[in-house]
């Protein structure tokens, strides 16, 4: 009896120490909206290792670049405000990120070591600095209900979707910071008369660079979108009457609208090497599969009674498709075109990221 009370003392003594280490690298994230968790997962194994409390209504997660935290959005349809931080290693949650006034963040980046976010009801992109604990920056879109977000590496181009206005905003930095490209062209200083004084320097502080907005119609119920890997097409997937809408972000124009009968598409990604575009639908259960160069449909893969989150495995082998009414991850491979095995995971599966220990 009294080992036995030993041991069951050494379990509860080392179980912290185990928890620590039970987190792999690399590692899938699972927001299972139900249940309010992020689920970590070992994608050897395709076991949940791990589950977080992540708060309420949790849609997106994403995570650190090197991978020691996650972020989940607590969406609420603008019930919430808040963005839960989870410490990936002791696989514990940290105090939730309060975004204030800002209503209902959603799309999730994070690029330049800073977060990235959508406020949905705010009609905003924010970011937060994860060093300073504060949101140090925001953009207006002028759309209703700026869903997604995608932001460049270089940190020069933001790219959002608008789900009630349909269509896709495409932010590009410029070099004055109240807009336009040059020196007394739009929103740059009036030129100097000839000889006047010089106006004097602008005040310590002011912003080095400024955003233009285009704003490209897409489709009703624009929400799951993607940039291509070499940044030159976007792909924008429309719920409201399954189509696929194709645009140039470099000339800022539509260049193709495709009849993909996508019913109630909601994501939609391009696999790494950008050859195959993935659309999920959560009415038929199915991921449609698009030849990116041909613009036709190659295949059509039933997943389930509802298909939500997609995500690519950064080396290309393998797609996980989250079947959010059957509490489970579709895994496909990206060669063969067919499942090869699930995920059991917590309820309504929905969000899902890729974590890699640095």
């Amino acid at each position: 009896m009294y080992r036995r009370i030993c041991f069951a003392v050494f379990l509860l003594l080392l179980a912290p120490i185990l928890r620590a280490q039970a987190t792999p690298s690399p590692a899938l994230l699972v927001l299972a909206k139900q249940d309010q968790t992020l689920d970590i997962v070992d994608p050897a194994t395709l076991k949940v290792v791990g589950r977080v409390p992540v708060g309420p209504d949790p849609h997106e997660v994403v995570a650190s670049a090197d991978g020691r935290y996650a972020y989940a959005s607590n969406y609420g349809f603008g019930a919430y405000h808040t963005i839960a931080v989870i410490d990936l290693a002791r696989q514990k949650a940290l105090d939730p990120i309060d975004v204030g006034v800002l209503r209902s963040p959603h799309g999730l980046a994070w690029a330049g070591g800073k977060l990235y976010f959508t406020a949905e009801i705010s009609k905003i992109i924010g970011r937060y600095d994860p060093a300073s604990h504060t949101v140090d920056w925001l953009l207006g879109t002028g759309q209703n209900r700026t869903h997604m977000i995608i932001v460049s590496g270089d940190l020069n181009h933001i790219y959002t979707s608008n789900v009630v206005s349909g269509t896709i905003s495409i932010f590009d930095r410029t070099a004055d910071p109240e807009g336009g490209s040059s020196r007394g062209g739009p929103g740059g200083r009036p030129p100097v008369p000839v000889g006047a004084s010089p106006p004097p320097p602008p005040p310590p502080g002011r912003p080095k660079s400024g955003w233009n907005e285009t704003v490209l119609p897409s489709g009703p119920a624009s929400e799951g979108f993607d940039v291509a890997p070499d940044g030159r097409e976007i792909w924008a997937a429309n719920a409201g009457d399954g189509t696929v809408t194709v645009m140039d972000p470099i000339q800022k124009e539509v260049i193709a609208h495709l009849e993909a009968n996508v019913a109630g598409a909601n994501r939609l990604r391009f696999t790494p090497d950008g050859r195959r575009v993935f659309i999920s639908s959560l009415r038929t259960g199915e991921v449609v599969v698009f030849d990116s160069a041909t613009r036709r449909v190659v295949d059509r893969i039933h997943v389930g009674h509802g298909a939500a989150g997609i995500l690519m495995q950064p080396d290309g082998t393998r797609a996980y498709v989250a079947c959010s009414p059957d509490d489970n991850v579709a895994v496909i491979d990206l060669r063969t075109l067919r499942v090869i095995g699930r995920i059991q995971t917590g309820r309504g599966p929905d969000g899902m990221a890729w974590a890699v220990r640095k």
